[in-house]
């Protein structure tokens, strides 16, 4: 099990793979909207830091997380595993390096989205100590911080 730094070229079609199949069927974005995140990704992801998770350094990614740290706050912007990797520790490992990465730069708090039909993301981040700190009506998502 390792993590790593995202190789663009080697990565990101699986990330886009990643965001279309476990990210995009929870969200309540319009067509339209979603065809305009979509688009932006690639500019998303070059404005913060994605590592990947992988079986061994040159494997194919199994995961990711993308993040940007504003301060002193670390902001998850986008985590998936894929569904056969899911349940296996790669999420728990890919937010501990993140965290850890973000905490060495001096942030002290972490936050996340996480959209409302997602229950499975809500019960992972309290599993990884994140609590609510209010609902967003006009996004439909929870928003969720932890202290680093």
């Amino acid at each position: 099990m390792m993590i790593r730094y995202r190789r663009p070229k080697q990565d990101d079609t699986f990330i886009m793979r990643l965001i279309d199949s476990q990210l995009v069927p929870i969200s309540h974005l319009s067509p339209a909207q979603l065809e305009a995140v979509r688009k932006d990704v690639p500019k998303r992801l070059s404005r913060g830091i994605t590592l990947i998770a992988c079986q061994r350094y040159e494997d194919d990614p199994l995961g990711f997380v993308h993040f940007i740290l504003h301060g002193k706050l670390l902001y998850i912007d986008m985590l998936a595993v894929a569904p056969e990797s899911q349940r296996k520790r790669w999420g728990n490992l890919l937010m501990v390096h993140a965290e850890k990465f973000a905490a060495s730069r001096g942030c002290t708090r972490a936050k996340v989205m996480v959209d409302a039909g997602n229950a499975s993301g809500l019960s992972f981040y309290r599993k990884m100590g994140y609590f609510m700190v209010r609902y967003h009506t006009l996004n439909q998502c929870h928003e969720l911080e932890k202290a680093l």
